[in-house]
């Protein structure tokens, strides 16, 4: 027998009659057949067993375990492999168990009815199922072309009332349901007009955004208008900001620890260039003005945790960056930093303070790095006329383990 004993077959809307000879073979010479309703209504009877999945997913996973040994299919919605379950079980069984024949997933076909192209950097693909609607925002900018995965019927209208929210109200919205497949539909207007009827729970929400007057397109690259954030005055400005994550060096998929995070600046910047991160901040005040920084910058699945680091930071996935943006000199806290961070990690600091500035150097004296010092001043109007106020000075120290 293969060692690849779970065969993962991608399922268009015109069921078995999409599907290659050799995938229906597949299904022919299964034990088990695994889909959801829709999916083992499509392919009718067989000789396997069949099996729907459970709530929650981890208890059909423990189902699949106990069946190594047999032939395994699982049925999934056009491309495993795009937002579907062959993710999900590649990295529950590993990817040498698996036999992987997508169909054509729903970023395809809906690019093909709406003519766009997948290529175009105007064109950006998301998901909405099982995903938090704010994600959305994080997308928003004139001109561009989204084609988002629904949760259900009732996304649409919640996407519609989103976008209006943002300042993107003329953004034009189709709707493709049960795309390839007999019961196929089509639904477009705008969003300021948009219908709070439900639609079909299988579809794909095609938006084309027009930014209002008063709508915030914001970048995706580091340095943010301080006044996109809710805070308390105690943030890291805009320019300081800007610096720091340059030197975090943010990528996809990377995790950073911001810890003593504030009102989540560093984090949310750093998840908006496509990473992760964990925020710890102890403020109560603050820790709702992250949340709601989080939500309205595009980065809902920022991990918050509150309490003080050190003591907080045990347990927490390895990160690739760390910044220290608040309780430098507690006790500890650089050392258990430091211990956590990998080899090839960055770690940088901020300092405000002659005691923050002494550990800084302490730490520049036990493991290199470099150090800078940044003063900013911004025009301000005094009286009739106009001057420089200038800020705290900052202290910057940037390190990569080795």
């Amino acid at each position: 027998m293969s060692q690849r004993w779970i065969k993962v077959i991608g399922i268009g809307e015109d069921g078995m009659n999409g599907l290659s000879a050799s995938s229906r073979i597949l299904i022919d010479q299964a034990d088990v057949v695994i889909g959801g309703d829709r999916h083992l209504t499509m392919i009718g009877a067989t000789n396997a067993d069949q099996m729907t999945w459970r709530s929650p997913l981890k208890d059909t996973l423990a189902d699949i375990e106990k069946l190594k040994g047999k032939q395994v299919v699982v049925l999934a919605t056009g491309d495993p492999m795009s937002y579907g379950i062959g993710v999900t079980l590649g990295k529950h069984f590993g990817y040498d168990q698996l036999d992987i024949v997508p169909a054509v997933g729903a970023f395809a076909l809906a690019s093909a009815k709406m003519g766009w192209a997948l290529t175009d950097p105007f064109t950006e693909c998301l998901t909405l199922h099982g995903r938090p609607l704010e994600n959305l925002s994080l997308h928003l900018r004139n001109g561009v072309k989204l084609i988002a995965l629904s949760a259900n019927g009732e996304t649409p209208a919640q996407a519609a009332e989103l976008l209006c929210l943002k300042g993107f109200s003329e953004s034009q919205i189709t709707v493709l349901s049960h795309m390839g497949g007999r019961d196929e539909a089509r639904i477009s207007n705008i969003a300021k007009e948009w219908s709070d009827e439900k639609t079909a729970d299988l579809n794909v929400i095609c938006i084309e955004c027009v930014a209002d007057d008063q709508a915030a397109s914001l970048s995706r690259i580091a340095g943010l208008p301080d006044d996109a954030f809710s805070h308390d005055g105690k943030m890291t400005k805009r320019e300081v900001r800007a610096a720091t994550l340059a030197l975090l060096a943010p990528k996809p998929g990377e995790l950073l620890w911001d810890v003593g995070a504030g009102c989540g600046s560093i984090a949310i910047e750093w998840m908006r260039a496509d990473g992760k991160a964990i925020a710890i901040e102890d403020n109560d005040k603050r820790l709702g003005l992250m949340a709601d920084n989080a939500l309205s910058l595009g980065t809902p699945t920022l991990k918050i945790i509150q309490g003080r680091a050190p003591e907080r930071l045990d347990g927490l996935a390895t990160p690739d960056a760390i910044f220290i943006g608040g309780g430098l000199t507690s006790e500890g806290l650089v050392e258990a930093c430091w211990d956590a961070l990998p080899k090839g990690g960055r770690l940088v600091a901020n300092a405000v303070t002659l005691q923050g500035e002494t550990k800084l150097m302490e730490m520049w004296e036990n493991w290199g790095g470099e150090m800078s010092r940044q003063s900013v001043s911004r025009l301000t109007k005094v009286g009739p006329h106009h001057g420089w106020k200038p800020f705290m000075q900052v202290t910057q120290y940037a390190v990569t383990k080795s």
